[in-house]
């Protein structure tokens, strides 16, 4: 990464940290600090120079105040005296800001999850993001990428081509506002809960030439199959919203309008997506959250085989840990979040 003159010292130690620790995401990053804050959050970013980097949002809920640390800490988790000395700054944090509870998910694969043996951590009752993902290998050529990908995925991408699908990407705010309404629309139909249109533009801010919203549309190839009269030139089918950090891109977020159901729209969006982050020399390709194997009432089931069809390697992070600083009030929190949990098959 070349370094930049205009960079802040916290900048440069971030950059250092991302060369350090591949697992390094958007998630600890600058950007992400400054994106919180504009929704209104307290972030606090402790570091000991490049070995070990820390960003925790302080979260006002109804319930109390927690620490959040999304992707991190980012550090040797091998290293114990590191680890011990890194977890009792984040319970000094904790204490001083009155929380009653730090909420972590690192970038730690599951098979090492015996690391947080002993360290005082309890499983959370909900998830801290994409627990479970796919991760597209980038530095693999556009042949190989495809022929990775499952027999249908293929099929689609090569039909959206021979349909001439429009794929076009943009992050002023106008794009940004649309993207917000078609989400809108997209989350009353698949049940979830959308970001309002105030973090959203705070991403675009915080991000700015590393946020993009790409849409697929509708060409008049497409529409000379004449399989969708409904249908007219230029009209939206799926869009993408894209988040860049240092050697990994995400696909954070998502929506789609009734012609996605009958046209090979998301298709034609991600292979555009894969093409232009290889052209910019992005290595991985993080496609966010996935169904955990077998839970197929999960939240995230129904894009799960979706994303799969990629190929890629599906990812799985040791789940959420919570570290107790108020046990009482934090029991009140435990009962409450676990039916929440139910309530939205998470």
């Amino acid at each position: 990464m070349a370094q930049n003159k205009h960079m802040s010292d916290l900048e440069k130690i971030w950059q250092k940290v991302q060369e350090k620790y591949e697992e390094a995401n958007f998630l600890q990053s600058p950007e992400w600090q400054k994106m919180n804050e504009l929704v209104g959050h307290k972030v606090i970013i402790e570091h000991f120079a490049d070995e070990a980097w820390c960003l925790m949002i302080v979260k006002d809920a109804r319930r109390g105040r927690y620490l959040e640390i999304p992707g991190g800490p980012l550090l040797n988790w091998e290293d114990d005296a590191l680890v011990r000395r890194m977890l009792a700054l984040i319970r000094k944090v904790a204490v001083r800001e009155k929380c009653v509870f730090v909420r972590i998910r690192p970038q730690l694969s599951r098979k090492k999850e015996f690391l947080l043996d002993d360290l005082g951590f309890k499983k959370a009752p909900m998830h801290l993001h994409a627990e479970h993902t796919v991760m597209l290998d980038l530095t693999k050529s556009e042949d190989e990428l495809l022929a990775g990908m499952r027999r249908q995925t293929r099929y689609e991408v090569r039909r959206s081509e021979k349909l001439a699908i429009k794929v076009e990407k943009a992050n002023d705010q106008k794009i940004f506002k649309e993207f917000h309404s078609v989400q809108a629309e997209t989350a009353l139909r698949q049940n979830f809960v959308p970001p309002d249109l105030k973090t959203l533009l705070a991403e675009r801010e915080a991000f700015a030439d590393q946020a993009w919203i790409y849409r697929a549309k509708v060409s008049k190839k497409t529409l000379s199959d004449g399989k969708n009269p409904e249908a007219a030139v230029d009209d939206p089918i799926a869009y993408g919203l894209i988040l860049i950090s240092g050697r990994e891109a995400d696909y954070f977020e998502a929506a789609s309008t009734d012609l996605n159901r009958k046209l090979p729209g998301a298709y034609a969006l991600q292979w555009q997506v894969i093409k232009d982050l290889k052209q910019r020399g992005i290595e991985r390709y993080n496609l966010w959250g996935v169904a955990p194997s077998g839970q197929k009432r999960h939240r995230y089931a129904g894009v799960t085989t979706f994303k799969t069809g990629f190929g890629g390697e599906v990812v799985e992070f040791v789940p959420a840990q919570d570290l107790v600083i108020k046990p009482l009030r934090y029991g009140v929190d435990w009962v409450i979040e676990m039916i929440r949990k139910k309530r939205r098959h998470l």
